[in-house]
């Protein structure tokens, strides 16, 4: 028996519905019924390219990994979840064996099975089973709506809480005014930040991003021509630095850089900004290879780190953060869609805008038979 419809992503801009079998789940698994899911900047790259880097779509692949839903059937193993729970649905499964593993560092297991991954389904299906401890509970007053969007708030939690090591009265700058981007200054006024300056080269982006979490906003000028990208930096950086007060030592310089745009330029400008001893953290990808100035990382012992996904305790904080209400997600939310209107969705987001003009932040797409409007 199946009544299982999934959207699958057959081939490059090549997407259908399909019904699926109902998932068996192991013993210690449950099945989820999928109510919310977002739409990821990368569900809309396979669709369009069918691949990120090593990860290449061979086969067909149920899309999105951004959701939330209502536990239907435990394992007998099962000891935390009960059917009905209402949960955030962690969708990167590891090995649990490897040395990454074993010292906290799960996001790195070599082994993750990470939904909508090739060669990996996702979870835009009826059903989606899940090992029980990457699934969390959601307090009473958040909705399903609020638990999707945990998945892209904990790629945030762990870029300035966890890899960044934010505290409490340190100044930030997050490259990149996206739905990432916009987490990222969220969790840094939550935890404390003094200043939490936007840079984006989209005006509406940084109005939005004003109001939502950022002290400040900084649009770069624009190169001029015959410029390389690593002259147009350093007077970006030297602009931007004139422009916001900003030294290169003590309490009034940049402690923690966040690049969530992936931009070679934004890199170069993040590196020249932060302080002496800071710390830069990329987050956002963008191109494979880039040029970097190596001396200015090297003589200002600049903490340059990658963030990828999320680790332990990530999921806790975020959902913590918006349950004390800290972190407001419902703003970020401003396109919704039925399951039936996915092909719809997936329009949307790629184009960045809806056929009214509004501008896309973050789309939803309810499960089957749940209505968009109804947050749950």
């Amino acid at each position: 028996m199946s009544d299982n419809p999934a959207f699958v992503l057959r081939k490059v801009e090549d997407v259908a519905y399909e019904q699926r079998p109902i998932p068996e789940i192991k013993d210690d698994e449950v099945l989820v019924a999928v109510k919310k899911t977002g739409i990821c900047g990368s569900d809309v790259h396979y669709l369009v390219a069918g691949r990120i880097g090593q990860f290449v779509v061979e086969k067909p692949m149920i899309l999105g990994h951004e959701s939330a839903g209502i536990v239907t059937k435990i394992g007998p193993k099962v000891r935390n979840l009960k059917v009905g729970d209402r949960v955030a649905m962690e969708p990167g499964a590891t090995c649990r064996v490897c040395d990454d593993c074993k010292r906290g560092r799960y996001e790195l297991c070599p082994e993750i099975i990470f939904a909508a991954t090739p060669p990996y389904d996702g979870t835009l299906a009826r059903y989606y089973p899940i090992p029980a401890d990457l699934c969390y509970k959601l307090p009473d007053n958040l909705t399903l709506e609020d638990g999707a969007m945990m998945e892209p708030l904990s790629v945030a939690v762990h870029s300035v809480a966890n890899i960044g090591q934010l505290r409490a009265n340190q100044s930030v700058v997050v490259f990149g005014a996206g739905p990432v981007g916009l987490l990222c200054m969220a969790v840094a006024r939550a935890l404390g930040a003094s200043r939490v300056v936007a840079v984006d080269i989209v005006p509406s982006r940084l109005e939005f991003a004003k109001k939502y979490a950022a002290t400040e906003t900084y649009t770069p000028p624009k190169m001029e021509e015959g410029e390389t990208r690593l002259a147009y930096s350093e007077r970006n950086a030297k602009a931007m630095m004139q422009q916001l007060k900003i030294e290169e030592r003590g309490p009034s310089g940049v402690d923690l850089v966040v690049d969530a745009s992936g931009a070679e330029v934004s890199i170069q400008t993040g590196i020249h900004i932060a302080k002496h001893g800071g710390t830069f953290i990329q987050l956002g990808m963008g191109q494979a290879e880039i040029t970097i100035p190596v001396t200015t990382l090297l003589v200002k012992e600049i903490n340059f780190k990658g963030s990828f996904r999320y680790g332990p305790g990530d999921y806790q904080l975020a959902i913590a953060l918006v349950s004390q209400g800290k972190i407001d997600l419902k703003p970020l939310v401003t396109h919704r869609f039925s399951f039936d209107q996915a092909i719809q969705a997936f329009q949307t987001t790629r184009a960045g805008k809806s056929e009214d003009g509004k501008p896309v932040i973050k789309a939803v797409i309810s499960g089957p038979d749940v209505s968009p409007d109804d947050p749950l």
